[in-house]
């Protein structure tokens, strides 16, 4: 399990319809917006591809004007290991 934490700026008149769009992506957690368009977002993916993928649909979301990976974090899954 991968599971990465994101800042992501947004353009403050459009903050809503990017939260929409990206808790429509899968793995997608927000923890806070703020009204001047900033979004704390976790990603948790199976794979580091599938984040990677994941952040690139993030960065092309309209009304997104950056996202920033602050952390990431490759956690192995204790069902796969046994």
């Amino acid at each position: 399990m991968n599971i990465s934490s994101v800042l992501v700026n947004a353009q403050p008149q459009a903050v809503h319809e990017v939260q929409r769009r990206l808790l429509a992506l899968p793995g997608i957690e927000i923890h806070v917006v703020t009204q001047d368009g900033r979004l704390i977002v976790t990603i948790e993916a199976e794979s580091a591809q599938a984040a990677a993928d994941t952040f690139s649909q993030i960065n092309q979301q309209p009304g997104v004007l950056s996202a920033s990976m602050v952390y990431h974090q490759f956690e192995s899954d204790p069902d796969k290991e046994a």
